[in-house]
């Protein structure tokens, strides 16, 4: 029977989780020393192993030769705990079980010992879904179990959880896990698989993946199904409607080459093609994103979230800074104005064709110090045929779109018309 990849690879002793060394360790290390306690919240983003590490601790706790913080596997605790069908481990969804009635029952419950195991452990999931008179309810069977009751919390809102609760938990924070973790993990996967991946289809799905390794099987599985054993970026581009890097990096050349028809036209293909406007956007600010902290020195492509090389290097020195954050503002603004506008496309169209004004822009401090440089010279009676051929910014001034008017940072553009000479006469 098929199993997905996220079950079948889903953690079950700690020395296969990915990416939460502290946690293990601290948890290994309080086994061994015989510290266990009888409440322990996990909390961090979905998908990084926080059910998983309940299980596993539970295992820890349960296995015929436990407590240890290496679970053998193969006893009926090991196996029915990995099954998910311990009577001893009770788990329970905290966004379906929120009233105070089901904590009444969990209550009752813990009055009885545990049929087999060692410990009658209580996996919540999602805790914070809990009401806040459940939480009451249940903070004085916290504060206060039999010695025979463990409860593990998970949550991906740890701020949601009353203090009274937290204060009476081990907590662990779960992280997400770096992207070349989730790229060798997928990369093992493919191998077990007998599928070939190309490196830049991996560095694609742990992307999307933001950190969770459950999505990062998830998607993978996705892109398998159409790969036919080959997966390449070009076909996930072309299956799932995206806009790669190269074709963002067309359209922005032809809009800095003032050839506007061409980049509309190449809009035109794009969306054609399948991606949507939504996506185009959202390609576009991670574009100019990524060209902004290249510029600022950034080489670390867990943090710019795409591969340099895809982007030609003349694009990448043709914009300062001040540009390029002009623009990635320009189609942040755009995502949030397309779902009230009357077409998004237009409002696609229009942006890129106000990327063809990017170059002529400049911030407030620039031109003032060019300005002052010029009062400064004239004032000095120097020659000014020089000073004015360089120019301030040129051609017409884009649309205020491409102006940002916050305190922190404005830009400003505008003509400069020719200075002529300055004649000196005699008095």
């Amino acid at each position: 029977m098929y199993e997905v990849t996220a079950t079948r690879k889903r953690p079950q002793v700690f020395d296969s989780l990915v990416g939460q060394d502290f946690v293990v360790s601290t948890i290994k290390n309080a086994i061994e020393a015989g510290k266990i306690a009888h409440a322990y919240l996990f909390s961090g983003p979905r998908g990084v192993g926080k059910t998983s590490s309940a299980r596993i601790l539970a295992k820890m706790l349960n296995c015929v030769h436990g407590p240890t913080s290496t679970p053998c596997q193969i006893c009926s605790n090991c196996i029915e705990i990995a099954q998910g069908n311990s009577l001893d481990v009770i788990e329970i969804d905290g966004a379906s079980n929120t009233s105070v009635n089901d904590v009444r029952v969990i209550r009752d419950e813990v009055l009885f010992p545990p049929q087999s195991g060692r410990y009658k452990i209580y996996i919540i999931d999602e805790v914070h879904m809990l009401s806040n008179s459940a939480f009451n309810a249940l903070l004085k069977t916290i504060e206060e179990p039999p010695e025979y009751v463990v409860f593990i919390f998970a949550t991906t809102e740890s701020q949601k959880v009353p203090p009274t609760i937290r204060s009476r938990c081990q907590q662990f924070h779960f992280q997400l896990l770096s992207l070349q973790s989730i790229k060798q993990s997928l990369s093992n996967v493919a191998k077990e698989l007998g599928v070939t991946v190309d490196d830049d289809a991996l560095f694609w799905i742990a992307k999307e993946s933001t950190g969770s390794m459950r999505d990062a099987y998830t998607l993978f599985d996705q892109i398998t199904a159409f790969s036919e054993g080959v997966v390449t970026l070009k076909k996930i581009q072309d299956k799932l409607g995206l806009a790669g890097p190269e074709k963002l990096a067309a359209i922005v050349s032809y809009a800095y080459h003032q050839q506007g028809d061409q980049a509309i036209e190449h809009i035109q293909q794009l969306l054609a093609s399948g991606v949507s406007v939504e996506q185009a956007v959202k390609d576009f600010a991670e574009f100019f994103r990524t060209l902004l902290l290249a510029r600022r020195g950034i080489d670390n492509e867990s943090i710019l979230q795409m591969q340099m090389d895809r982007i030609p290097q003349d694009l990448q020195s043709a914009f300062n800074e001040d540009q390029l954050e002009a623009a990635l503002e320009l189609f942040l603004q755009l995502y949030r104005d397309i779902r009230f506008s009357l077409n998004p496309r237009f409002e696609l169209e229009l942006a890129v064709s106000r990327l063809s004004s990017l170059v002529y822009l400049v911030s407030n401090s620039v031109l003032l110090k060019r300005l002052t440089e010029l009062q400064n010279n004239l004032l000095a009676g120097k020659e000014t045929a020089t000073i004015a051929s360089r120019p301030l910014t040129s051609v017409a001034a884009p649309s205020p779109t491409l102006i940002n008017d916050s305190p922190k940072h404005t830009d400003v553009v505008v003509n400069s018309p020719k200075i002529p000479p300055v004649v000196h006469q005699e008095v």
